[in-house]
This record gives structure tokens, sequence and C-alpha cells, in this order.
């Protein structure tokens, strides 16, 4: 017989919900509770690495490929940028998982530009700090940038 985890997981999570609610202790599913519960915590850190692959990888092309600087780069850059801040403040303990969207920042720019795996550093340069200051922009700001920055 499937339980109500396998067959209806909203209707899972609201019966797990009413059980934690009247501490009805010994009805929980605990194996399955547990296991969400650790999933929970590993989207957190995903959607951190996700935002700052996007984040990096955007700040990676404004340095590197200066003559090709938009509006929609700024826009993407500042979007990650409060996004990823949130993200901080609700959970602080992923502070220190911001160095593993490196990798995939740098991917992210070769990709988009074109330019050889080479140009960019194998470590990020750039401090966590720097990343999510609004005012840190890598290189100089192209002339048609400055009243947006």
């Amino acid at each position: 017989m499937h339980s109500l985890y396998e067959t209806d997981f909203y209707a899972w999570t609201q019966e797990q919900a009413k059980l934690l609610r009247k501490c009805q202790w010994s009805q929980l599913d605990l194996p399955n509770l547990i296991e969400e519960i650790e999933y929970l915590g590993k989207q957190e850190r995903q959607e951190l690495r996700n935002r700052l692959s996007i984040l990096l990888g955007h700040l990676l092309k404004w340095q590197y490929q200066p003559q090709q600087r938009s509006r929609t780069w700024l826009s993407t850059i500042r979007v990650q940028r409060r996004d990823t801040q949130r993200l901080i403040q609700d959970n602080p303990s992923l502070k220190p998982y911001f160095q593993e969207a490196y990798q995939n920042g740098r991917d992210l720019a070769v990709g988009e530009t074109d330019l050889p795996l080479k140009t960019f550093p194998q470590n990020c340069l750039y401090s966590l700090e720097e990343i999510l200051d609004s005012r840190f922009y890598p290189g100089e700001p192209s002339p048609e940038m400055e009243n947006d920055l």
C-alpha cells in the first residue's frame, strides 16, 4: 500500500503540519519528514549557488568585456544582488558556500562571451562583500552606464 507521501505530497505536508501542531509525535512520518527538512536546506544552498553563479558570471563579463556592457547586464547584476542579499539575510549560515558558485559563474561567462576559459581567473578575485556591494563593478564603467550606477 502506498503512503500518502508517495501518492499526494501536498496532502502529506498538510497532515504532517497538523500532527506537529497537535504534538502527535508518534503519528509523524519521521523518515520522510527528516528527508524533506534536509532537502529544504539543500534547496536554499542551491538557490544561493544559482543566484551567485549568475551574478558572478555577469561581473566577470562586465570586467572582461567592457565594450559589451549593457543595461541588461546591469539589470541582471542588480536583481541578482538584491535576491542574493535577501537569501543570505534569511540564511546567514549559507555565507561560506559562495565560493562554490564561482566555477559556474566562470563557465557562464565563457559561454556568453566566447572568450577562452584561461581569460578568467581560476579563483574568485572578489570578496562576498564586494560581490554584494551595489557600488562595486569590476573595471571602469562605460560612460553610458555612469548615470545608472
